[in-house]
Protein backbone atom coordinates (compact mmCIF):
# COMPACT_ATOMS: atom_id res chain seq x y z
CA UNK A 1 0.00 0.00 0.00
CA UNK A 2 1.77 3.08 -1.02
CA UNK A 3 2.58 6.13 1.96
CA UNK A 4 -0.25 8.18 2.52
CA UNK A 5 0.07 9.51 5.80
CA UNK A 6 0.12 13.28 6.59
CA UNK A 7 3.37 14.23 8.74
CA UNK A 8 5.43 17.28 9.07
CA UNK A 9 7.70 15.55 6.73
CA UNK A 10 5.24 14.70 4.47
CA UNK A 11 2.64 17.90 4.52
CA UNK A 12 3.10 19.68 1.21
CA UNK A 13 3.39 16.68 -1.26
CA UNK A 14 0.13 14.82 0.32
CA UNK A 15 -1.57 18.57 -0.37
CA UNK A 16 0.20 18.68 -3.72
CA UNK A 17 -1.44 15.09 -4.73
CA UNK A 18 -4.36 16.30 -4.55
CA UNK A 19 -4.56 18.60 -7.38
CA UNK A 20 -5.23 17.46 -11.30
CA UNK A 21 -1.74 16.19 -12.93
CA UNK A 22 -3.69 16.67 -16.30
CA UNK A 23 -4.60 20.72 -15.49
CA UNK A 24 -2.97 22.92 -17.69
CA UNK A 25 -2.45 26.85 -17.15
CA UNK A 26 -0.56 28.77 -14.99
CA UNK A 27 -2.40 28.42 -12.14
CA UNK A 28 -1.03 24.74 -11.65
CA UNK A 29 1.92 26.33 -12.22
CA UNK A 30 2.05 28.52 -9.48
CA UNK A 31 0.41 26.63 -6.97
CA UNK A 32 2.26 23.33 -6.54
CA UNK A 33 5.22 25.86 -5.20
CA UNK A 34 2.89 28.38 -3.31
CA UNK A 35 2.05 25.15 -1.35
CA UNK A 36 5.29 23.93 -0.81
CA UNK A 37 6.62 27.69 0.45
CA UNK A 38 3.75 27.64 2.58
CA UNK A 39 4.25 24.65 4.09
CA UNK A 40 7.94 25.15 4.65
CA UNK A 41 7.33 28.97 6.30
CA UNK A 42 5.12 26.86 8.67
CA UNK A 43 7.43 24.51 9.75
CA UNK A 44 10.08 27.11 9.98
CA UNK A 45 8.37 29.27 12.30
CA UNK A 46 5.93 26.82 14.39
CA UNK A 47 2.99 29.00 15.30
CA UNK A 48 0.50 28.12 17.52
CA UNK A 49 -2.88 27.39 16.94
CA UNK A 50 -3.95 30.18 18.73
CA UNK A 51 -1.18 32.43 16.38
CA UNK A 52 -2.74 30.89 13.30
CA UNK A 53 -6.13 31.71 14.33
CA UNK A 54 -5.01 35.48 14.40
CA UNK A 55 -3.20 34.64 11.09
CA UNK A 56 -6.96 33.82 10.16
CA UNK A 57 -8.73 36.68 11.45
CA UNK A 58 -6.31 39.05 10.12
CA UNK A 59 -6.89 37.30 6.26
CA UNK A 60 -10.79 37.42 7.27
CA UNK A 61 -10.21 41.35 8.43
CA UNK A 62 -8.65 42.02 4.83
CA UNK A 63 -11.64 40.32 2.91
CA UNK A 64 -14.31 42.28 4.61
CA UNK A 65 -12.34 46.13 4.31
CA UNK A 66 -12.17 45.19 0.29
CA UNK A 67 -15.04 46.66 -1.50
CA UNK A 68 -16.19 48.51 -4.61
CA UNK A 69 -14.27 51.89 -3.10
CA UNK A 70 -11.28 50.08 -1.70
CA UNK A 71 -9.16 47.20 -1.95
CA UNK A 72 -7.66 45.82 1.07
CA UNK A 73 -6.13 43.12 -0.64
CA UNK A 74 -4.50 45.19 -2.95
CA UNK A 75 -2.81 47.48 -0.14
CA UNK A 76 -1.38 43.86 1.24
CA UNK A 77 0.39 43.37 -1.99
CA UNK A 78 1.74 46.50 -2.28
CA UNK A 79 2.63 46.96 1.05
CA UNK A 80 4.24 43.94 1.00
CA UNK A 81 7.00 44.59 -2.09
CA UNK A 82 5.05 42.26 -3.94
CA UNK A 83 3.21 44.12 -6.49
CA UNK A 84 6.43 45.69 -7.04
CA UNK A 85 8.27 42.68 -7.57
CA UNK A 86 5.93 40.89 -9.90
CA UNK A 87 5.62 44.77 -12.13
CA UNK A 88 9.72 44.16 -12.08
CA UNK A 89 9.46 40.66 -13.07
CA UNK A 90 7.54 41.62 -15.90
CA UNK A 91 8.90 44.62 -17.39
CA UNK A 92 12.98 44.34 -16.90
CA UNK A 93 14.02 46.98 -19.81
CA UNK A 94 17.71 47.80 -20.91
CA UNK A 95 19.32 50.39 -19.22
CA UNK A 96 18.46 54.25 -20.50
CA UNK A 97 14.41 52.90 -20.42
CA UNK A 98 12.04 54.55 -18.34
CA UNK A 99 11.41 51.38 -15.54
CA UNK A 100 7.70 50.83 -14.75
CA UNK A 101 6.61 51.61 -11.48
CA UNK A 102 3.17 50.28 -9.46
CA UNK A 103 -0.04 52.13 -11.37
CA UNK A 104 -1.78 52.37 -7.52
CA UNK A 105 -5.42 52.48 -6.90
CA UNK A 106 -6.62 56.30 -7.68
CA UNK A 107 -6.20 55.84 -11.40
CA UNK A 108 -9.36 56.71 -13.56
CA UNK A 109 -9.39 55.62 -17.03
CA UNK A 110 -12.26 58.19 -17.80
CA UNK A 111 -9.57 61.22 -17.34
CA UNK A 112 -10.55 64.16 -19.72
CA UNK A 113 -8.33 64.41 -22.80
CA UNK A 114 -7.24 68.27 -23.01
CA UNK A 115 -4.88 70.50 -25.61
CA UNK A 116 -1.04 70.99 -24.77
CA UNK A 117 -0.72 73.84 -22.03
CA UNK A 118 -4.23 72.92 -20.42
CA UNK A 119 -4.33 73.57 -16.44
CA UNK A 120 -4.94 70.54 -15.06
CA UNK A 121 -5.91 71.96 -11.60
CA UNK A 122 -9.55 72.66 -11.65
CA UNK A 123 -9.61 74.39 -8.01
CA UNK A 124 -5.94 76.47 -8.69
CA UNK A 125 -5.50 75.59 -4.86
CA UNK A 126 -1.57 74.98 -4.47
CA UNK A 127 1.78 76.32 -5.20
CA UNK A 128 2.01 76.28 -9.58
CA UNK A 129 3.88 74.19 -10.99
CA UNK A 130 4.74 74.05 -15.28
CA UNK A 131 5.55 70.16 -16.83
CA UNK A 132 7.38 69.62 -19.55
CA UNK A 133 7.57 66.20 -20.87
CA UNK A 134 9.49 64.51 -23.68
CA UNK A 135 8.95 60.67 -25.00
CA UNK A 136 11.85 59.50 -26.51
CA UNK A 137 13.00 56.42 -27.84
CA UNK A 138 16.56 53.92 -27.18
CA UNK A 139 17.79 56.37 -29.99
CA UNK A 140 16.36 59.46 -28.78
CA UNK A 141 13.91 59.95 -31.46
CA UNK A 142 11.09 61.92 -30.35
CA UNK A 143 7.56 59.53 -30.47
CA UNK A 144 4.88 61.76 -31.89
CA UNK A 145 1.49 61.40 -31.16
CA UNK A 146 2.06 59.32 -28.27
CA UNK A 147 -1.05 59.51 -25.19
CA UNK A 148 0.40 60.78 -22.15
CA UNK A 149 -1.96 60.41 -18.74
CA UNK A 150 -1.73 61.93 -15.89
CA UNK A 151 -3.09 62.04 -12.24
CA UNK A 152 -1.88 63.33 -8.91
CA UNK A 153 -2.38 64.48 -5.33
CA UNK A 154 -3.02 68.07 -4.51
CA UNK A 155 -0.56 69.84 -2.29
CA UNK A 156 -2.03 68.40 0.95
CA UNK A 157 -1.59 64.83 -0.69
CA UNK A 158 -5.36 63.90 -1.30
CA UNK A 159 -6.39 62.66 -4.88
CA UNK A 160 -10.03 63.53 -6.23
CA UNK A 161 -11.51 60.64 -5.91
CA UNK A 162 -10.52 60.36 -2.09
CA UNK A 163 -12.43 63.68 -1.76
CA UNK A 164 -15.33 63.71 -4.09
CA UNK A 165 -16.96 66.20 -2.27
CA UNK A 166 -13.90 68.78 -2.01
CA UNK A 167 -12.40 68.37 -4.97
CA UNK A 168 -13.59 69.07 -8.57
CA UNK A 169 -14.76 66.16 -10.93
CA UNK A 170 -11.42 65.19 -12.72
CA UNK A 171 -9.51 67.33 -10.49
CA UNK A 172 -5.31 67.03 -11.25
CA UNK A 173 -6.06 64.63 -14.34
CA UNK A 174 -5.94 65.06 -17.93
CA UNK A 175 -4.54 62.87 -21.14
CA UNK A 176 -2.34 64.69 -23.29
CA UNK A 177 -1.03 63.84 -27.19
CA UNK A 178 2.86 64.78 -27.57
CA UNK A 179 3.22 66.57 -30.55
CA UNK A 180 5.79 66.10 -33.65
CA UNK A 181 8.65 66.51 -31.14
CA UNK A 182 7.57 63.86 -28.61
CA UNK A 183 6.83 66.81 -26.44
CA UNK A 184 3.94 67.42 -24.06
CA UNK A 185 2.98 70.40 -21.45
CA UNK A 186 0.69 71.72 -18.87
CA UNK A 187 0.58 73.47 -15.58
CA UNK A 188 -0.65 71.86 -12.25
CA UNK A 189 -0.26 72.11 -8.67
CA UNK A 190 2.89 70.73 -6.89
CA UNK A 191 1.52 67.37 -5.51
CA UNK A 192 2.02 66.51 -1.64
CA UNK A 193 3.45 63.69 0.14
CA UNK A 194 0.89 61.18 1.72
CA UNK A 195 0.33 58.65 4.25
CA UNK A 196 -1.01 55.74 2.50
CA UNK A 197 -3.94 54.40 4.22
CA UNK A 198 -3.44 53.08 8.13
CA UNK A 199 -7.17 52.65 8.90
CA UNK A 200 -7.69 48.93 7.85
CA UNK A 201 -6.21 45.95 8.94
CA UNK A 202 -3.21 45.98 6.46
CA UNK A 203 -2.21 49.71 7.78
CA UNK A 204 -2.92 48.35 11.50
CA UNK A 205 -0.70 45.47 11.63
CA UNK A 206 2.44 47.03 9.32
CA UNK A 207 2.05 50.17 11.52
CA UNK A 208 2.29 48.32 14.65
CA UNK A 209 4.83 46.55 13.18
CA UNK A 210 7.10 49.90 12.61
CA UNK A 211 6.48 49.96 8.67
CA UNK A 212 6.81 53.28 7.24
CA UNK A 213 3.37 54.30 5.84
CA UNK A 214 4.64 57.36 3.87
CA UNK A 215 4.98 58.25 0.15
CA UNK A 216 7.01 60.73 -1.31
CA UNK A 217 5.56 63.46 -3.13
CA UNK A 218 4.81 62.12 -7.43
CA UNK A 219 3.36 62.47 -10.34
CA UNK A 220 1.59 59.60 -12.11
CA UNK A 221 1.96 58.95 -16.02
CA UNK A 222 0.85 56.70 -18.08
CA UNK A 223 2.47 56.73 -21.62
CA UNK A 224 1.40 54.92 -24.72
CA UNK A 225 2.45 54.77 -28.23
CA UNK A 226 1.48 52.16 -31.31
CA UNK A 227 4.90 49.83 -31.58
CA UNK A 228 6.29 50.58 -27.75
CA UNK A 229 6.04 48.96 -24.50
CA UNK A 230 3.67 51.41 -21.93
CA UNK A 231 5.50 52.91 -19.45
CA UNK A 232 3.22 53.18 -16.11
CA UNK A 233 5.22 54.93 -13.78
CA UNK A 234 6.02 57.80 -11.62
CA UNK A 235 8.32 60.86 -11.53
CA UNK A 236 8.98 61.88 -7.81
CA UNK A 237 10.02 65.05 -6.30
CA UNK A 238 13.66 64.71 -5.61
CA UNK A 239 13.60 67.23 -2.19
CA UNK A 240 11.01 65.11 -0.22
CA UNK A 241 12.50 63.95 2.38
CA UNK A 242 10.04 60.37 2.30
CA UNK A 243 12.19 59.36 -1.30
CA UNK A 244 14.09 56.67 1.09
CA UNK A 245 10.93 55.41 2.48
CA UNK A 246 8.26 54.95 -0.19
CA UNK A 247 5.78 52.67 1.16
CA UNK A 248 4.77 51.22 -2.39
CA UNK A 249 9.16 50.90 -3.31
CA UNK A 250 9.26 52.32 -6.66
CA UNK A 251 11.55 55.28 -5.72
CA UNK A 252 14.13 54.68 -8.50
CA UNK A 253 17.42 56.73 -9.41
CA UNK A 254 15.88 57.32 -12.68
CA UNK A 255 12.32 58.93 -11.84
CA UNK A 256 13.65 61.41 -9.39
CA UNK A 257 12.77 64.83 -11.22
CA UNK A 258 13.96 68.52 -9.95
CA UNK A 259 11.09 70.66 -9.04
CA UNK A 260 13.07 74.56 -9.86
CA UNK A 261 11.89 76.98 -8.25
CA UNK A 262 10.58 80.08 -10.97
CA UNK A 263 11.73 82.93 -8.77
CA UNK A 264 7.88 83.96 -9.23
CA UNK A 265 6.17 83.47 -5.36
CA UNK A 266 5.98 79.93 -4.50
CA UNK A 267 5.72 78.67 -8.49
CA UNK A 268 8.31 75.47 -9.71
CA UNK A 269 8.83 74.03 -13.43
CA UNK A 270 9.52 70.49 -13.85
CA UNK A 271 11.59 68.99 -17.16
CA UNK A 272 11.30 65.21 -17.50
CA UNK A 273 12.23 62.78 -20.24
CA UNK A 274 10.65 59.82 -20.87
CA UNK A 275 12.69 57.03 -22.73
CA UNK A 276 10.37 54.54 -24.54
CA UNK A 277 11.75 50.60 -26.05
CA UNK A 278 9.67 48.86 -28.78
CA UNK A 279 7.03 46.18 -28.17
CA UNK A 280 8.61 42.46 -28.05
CA UNK A 281 6.05 39.72 -29.42
CA UNK A 282 3.45 39.42 -25.88
CA UNK A 283 4.60 42.59 -24.36
CA UNK A 284 3.03 45.76 -26.44
CA UNK A 285 0.07 48.34 -24.75
CA UNK A 286 -1.85 46.28 -22.26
Amino acid sequence: MPDISFSERTSAQRVAERLDKHAAGPLQAFMVPFIEHLHKLIRETRPSQADWRRAMEFLTDVGHASDGRRQEWVLLSDLLGVTALVEEINTNRPKGATPNTVRGPFYRADAPRLPLDANISLDGVGPVLSVSGHVRDLDGKPVAGATVETWQANSEGFYENQQPDQQPEFNLRGIFTTDGQGCFRYKTVRPGGYAVPSDGPVGQMLGGLGFAMRRPAHLHFLIKAAGFETISTHVYDGSDPHLGQDALFGVKDELIGEFKPTGKGDASTLDFTFTMVRAKKGRGTP
